[in-house]
């Protein structure tokens, strides 16, 4: 590490962040549900001084600290939810939540901003300007807590904002950024083709919901295929297809879902339009009829040239090259995009990848885990970085 700075004051922090983070893993909450896990960071934050703390929302909190000189104000975000799944991990911590656990990192995020707020408001009279430390709800579950947060003036007046994920596929010790487009729009769709059933064995007196079904998924393919410019990133996958309730009926009608995933709202608006008059045109064709339900997802992250280009320097400053990986756009979703709407920032990545760990599965997964070694590199990542924003 080049520049040891603060590194000190992480050190000292190190074991009792790891210990944070695995109390959130062992006890975690469904999104809109995170009530202990809210009071958890509440009493933390108190226990750091220097720190104005509120609520938010129900399960949401907010710290402000504010330096001893006047000048911007930078948002750092957590998200701090788990998702419905029966963590497979026998560690000490494993969740003791049936059915609940915290497959995508965010007990890791919690934790990392507990000890980023710990530091810096220890920092308090050297810092110029504000720092904002937003502890999110309600990340993985649509629409999302982050515009909950927005609406009730967590961003009012901030200049900047960063967050960041930990991130299985990249290797612990690496950070990954990208400036422009870094993650999608996660928009879902539902369509219900009715029509008319019968005897499996007279397919001429029916109207065959499932051969007209089947037609529709193949040509919303060409949207992709022969409608988008290749060079232009969007995926459309039909995720579910049910229908039928015995070998020898034809069934009324097929029900089929799936996503669309995009980084331009224009994007959004020709397939909608597109989606329709493909299907439109097939049931009308053999006398079927539809109904087509587009859900908007959140708006895709965009992060800014500026703010990417001042993380890019913290990762240089403290690692050197080998540790910046530029990353690509990958579709996932992530309602950060609601803050990045009020304030220009960046959303980074930080490796937690580590196969002699077995921190390599994918995110989502009942065994993923993290290298908790990453912890430091993202609390290195945000005390450094504030530093560097609020002087820019």
């Amino acid at each position: 590490m080049k520049n040891t700075k603060f590194s000190h004051l992480i050190d000292e922090v190190q074991d009792e962040v790891i210990s944070w983070r695995r109390y959130l893993h062992e006890y975690p909450e469904l999104s809109f549900q995170e009530e202990k896990t809210s009071q958890f960071i509440y009493e933390t934050l108190q226990s750091c001084g220097n720190l104005e703390i509120s609520r938010p929302t129900k399960t949401s909190v907010m710290a402000r600290l504010i330096g001893a000189r006047r000048g911007k104000v930078l948002a750092i975000r957590a998200d701090i939810d788990a998702l419905p799944i029966q963590e497979e991990n026998s560690l000490p911590f494993s969740s003791k939540n049936a059915g609940v656990m915290h497959a995508c990192g965010h007990d890791g995020h919690t934790a990392i901003l507990l000890g980023t707020a710990k530091i810096l408001s220890s920092l308090q009279d050297q810092i110029k300007g504000e720092v904002r430390f937003l502890f999110q709800h309600g990340e993985e579950l649509a629409p999302g807590g982050a515009q909950e947060m927005v609406r009730e003036g967590v961003m009012d007046g901030v200049d900047m904002v960063i967050g960041t994920h930990l991130w299985s596929p990249l290797e612990t010790g690496q950070i990954g950024v990208a400036s422009g487009p870094v993650m999608a729009s996660p928009d879902t769709f539902s369509i219900t083709i009715t029509g008319r059933g019968g005897h499996a064995g007279l397919p001429h007196q029916t109207v065959d919901a499932i051969v007209i079904g089947a037609q529709v998924v193949s040509n919303l393919q060409h949207i992709v295929s022969r409608n988008m410019d290749p060079l232009d990133s969007v995926v459309l996958s039909i995720t579910k297809f049910a229908s039928g309730s015995a070998m020898n009926i034809i069934p009324d009608s097929v029900e089929m879902g799936g996503t669309v995933r995009i980084f331009s709202t224009e994007h959004r608006i020709i397939i909608r339009e597109l989606m329709e008059r493909i299907i439109k045109g097939i049931t009308e064709a053999h006398g079927a009829s539809y109904l087509l339900t587009y859900n908007d997802g959140v708006d895709p992250v965009i992060n800014d040239e500026k703010v990417s280009r001042v993380i890019e320097e913290t990762v240089l400053e403290l690692w050197g090259t080998q540790a910046l990986t530029q990353m690509k756009p990958n579709m996932g979703g992530e309602d950060f995009s609601a803050f990045l709407k009020k304030a220009p920032g960046t959303f980074f990545f930080t490796g937690s990848g580590n196969s002699g760990l077995a921190t390599d599965y994918p995110h989502h997964h009942p065994r993923f885990n993290i290298d908790e070694s990453a912890l430091s590199d993202g609390m290195n990542m945000f005390v450094h970085a504030t530093f560097k924003l609020l002087d820019y």
